[in-house]
């Protein structure tokens, strides 16, 4: 089975979809990968390094031709896929909800397209959980990006001179990204808060010595869909909740979102309001900024500032970490790959009634396939 490598082609994006690590491990399970010249470079990865574990590096078109799988972060145009096997599997993020007309392309052009965002929340996927592995570095990430904008230090200092307060950071969303945000800015020396939806994060918020900030009294709440993931909320609690962190908000000195909801805009915890009332030289990070946003104008892709506040919306944050989150990237992409690993055929086989195959399979056949597809 020949699986092709591809330097991505989206604009600022730095990480790679596979390693020398997981080229060396697809080989000896007997495929021949091949990896277009220069695809690892911004994620500090040498052409020279993948020739080492057993890869061949080529042209794009080299890669391409009779690829029978096709590696990718962001999954490539269809139209620039010229040259693999009919039917060749394209595997990575695909973006279904917000870029349709890709996955209508990869269906049109008779490839099989795994969305690896779409991976189930179950025990045995989790090693294949690209959205877990990423959100991990976005949370790191932000962090220290709320930190580069913050012109104060973050732990209390005692000196001859006087006391340095610490700083105050509140995390919205205690997803995996807001649990990393919640450790870093603990371990920077921050006084850190932290509130979800979900009732269940509330023990996991405190088990990392952060303050639970929680919406109380408000029946029938408990904010977990399927999947562990939130769920959109009623006008009752999104009412109490604005009311809670209104006050808590003002308080805060940096304040990092990282609410998302699979196939639906971000929703909005900052109002304008709300950031008015925080004091000047304070930060905010959004992490669904590419979803919309949780903080009324935060601006893709920018650092802005309003009423004194830097609101920080930085597009593709775990990109920023290319190397990390390309290591951790290409493991999530062997694990799959190894799970369904025929011996004997020396290539993957997808059974249809699989759970995680279900989850992930786009298109086959020259059509769409997936039930979160299909209206």
């Amino acid at each position: 089975m020949k699986i092709a490598v591809l330097k991505e082609t989206a604009d600022g994006e730095r990480r790679v979809a596979a390693t020398p690590e997981t080229v060396k491990k697809l080989t000896a399970l007997g495929a021949a990968i091949e990896v277009q010249a220069g695809a690892g470079l911004t994620a500090s990865i040498s052409d020279a390094e993948y020739e080492a574990a057993g890869a061949t590096v080529g042209s794009r078109d080299q890669a391409l031709a009779g690829a029978d799988a096709v590696l990718g972060v962001q999954g490539p145009d269809p139209a620039s896929l010229q040259g693999v096997k009919p039917g060749a599997l394209v595997i990575g993020a695909v973006n279904p909800f917000g870029d349709r007309a890709r996955v209508d392309g990869y269906a049109s052009a008779g490839l099989e397209a795994l969305a690896m965002e779409f991976m189930p929340r179950i025990t045995r996927a989790q090693s294949m959980d690209i959205l877990s592995s990423q959100a991990n570095l976005a949370g790191y990430k932000a962090v220290l990006d709320a930190a580069a904008e913050y012109g104060k230090a973050f732990p209390m200092m005692m000196t001859a001179a006087g006391t340095i307060a610490a700083a105050r950071v509140f995390v919205m969303g205690v997803g995996v990204a807001g649990l990393q945000a919640i450790a870093t800015a603990r371990r920077l020396g921050a006084i850190v808060s932290a509130t979800d939806v979900r009732a269940a994060t509330k023990e996991q918020i405190e088990s990392l010595g952060a303050k639970a900030i929680f919406v109380e009294n408000v029946a029938g709440i408990e904010g977990e869909g399927a999947g562990g993931y939130a769920t959109e909320m009623s006008e009752e609690y999104k009412q109490a909740q604005a009311e809670l962190v209104s006050g808590h908000i003002a308080k805060q000195d940096i304040v990092i979102t990282t609410a998302l909801i699979p196939g639906r805009p971000a929703p909005r915890l900052i109002s304008d309001a709300q950031v008015a009332s925080m004091r000047p030289g304070s930060v905010i990070v959004d992490l669904a900024v590419e979803q919309g946003g949780n903080v009324e104008g935060a601006v893709l892709g920018a650092v802005t500032e309003r009423n004194g506040v830097r609101i920080v919306g930085h597009r593709n944050v775990p990109s920023r970490l290319a190397a990390d989150a390309s290591a951790l990237y290409a493991r999530n992409i062997y694990n799959f790959l190894n799970a369904f690993w025929d011996k004997e055929a020396k290539r993957p086989v997808l059974p249809e009634d699989d759970e995680i195959v279900k989850g992930i399979r786009l298109t086959q056949g020259g059509r769409v396939v997936n039930e979160r597809l299909i209206q």
